[in-house]
Order: C-alpha cells, then sequence, then structure tokens
C-alpha cells in the first residue's frame, strides 16, 4: 500500500486545521537545536504533533517506528498523518511504512527546513521558510 500523497507546507497546515496529526519524523537534535512546528493555532482544539525519530542516533533505523506510532497516534489508523522531516526524504519512508500498518498517511514535501540555497543554507523552502508557525529549543 503507498501513502495517500504529497502535500505542499501549505497544504499540510490545512490538512491539520482539517483535523490530521502532524508526525515530525526528525531526530531528537533536530528538535532541540533547529526547532518544530507549531501547530496549536492550526484548529480550535489542540492538535499536538506527535515526535517519533525515523532514524536513531548515527542514522540507524528505529526498529521501534510503528509500534511507537501505534501506541502515540490518537483514534489508531482512524486519524489522517502528516509526516514532516528536514527535507522530506525521510517522511516519505515513514508516510509509507505507516500506509503499510493501516494508517492514512501523507508526506510533507521540502520538510521543515527545505532544501540548501548555493550557500548551503536552508533558505529556499520548506515549512520554516514558508512562514508557517515554529517554535525553538523543544523536546
Amino acid at each position: 500500500m503507498s501513502y495517500a500523497g504529497d502535500l505542499t507546507p501549505q497544504q499540510a497546515w490545512a490538512k491539520l486545521a482539517a483535523g490530521a496529526v502532524l508526525v515530525d519524523v526528525r531526530t531528537g537534535g533536530e528538535w532541540a537545536h533547529i526547532g518544530v512546528p507549531d501547530t496549536t493555532s492550526a484548529t480550535e482544539k489542540p492538535n499536538d504533533p506527535l515526535f517519533i525519530q525515523w532514524n536513531l542516533a548515527g542514522g540507524i533505523p528505529n526498529p521501534n517506528f510503528i509500534e511507537q506510532l501505534k501506541q502515540q497516534a490518537p483514534d489508531g489508523a482512524n486519524t489522517e498523518l502528516v509526516f514532516l522531516c528536514r527535507s522530506g526524504v525521510r517522511s516519505v519512508a515513514a508516510a509509507s511504512a505507516a500506509a503499510e500498518a493501516g494508517f492514512t498517511a501523507y508526506n510533507v514535501l521540502e520538510g521543515f527546513e527545505g532544501e540548501p540555497d548555493g550557500h548551503g543554507e536552508r533558505t529556499v523552502n520548506g515549512w520554516k521558510n514558508r512562514g508557517l508557525p515554529t517554535t525553538t529549543g523543544k523536546r
């Protein structure tokens, strides 16, 4: 089974406003030092993101990813999930794995930081560069 599709950051925000849950699959270091999406204003009812690492330290795949997702996803497989990573690569793999496990899963194109510019700085696109809400130093 394939994941449900790719969303731009703006489309992902609209999906969250409609009740989907964001799943940030970056690492703890990325959450702490780069920041995280702030989804509190997406809906009237708070809809906190889930933080589940796709890869563990050293790039080792998280063998418990699906189990952690099943434990944390509100309303189980009945909730639409929107997966986000740094650039939109890990989140494709996570969304695919979630779809295979029975979830309705979407991938956020461009990721949280987006692609690097000519100087290697991640300022071109992505969740934070599109002006969507973020917080810093969480998790």
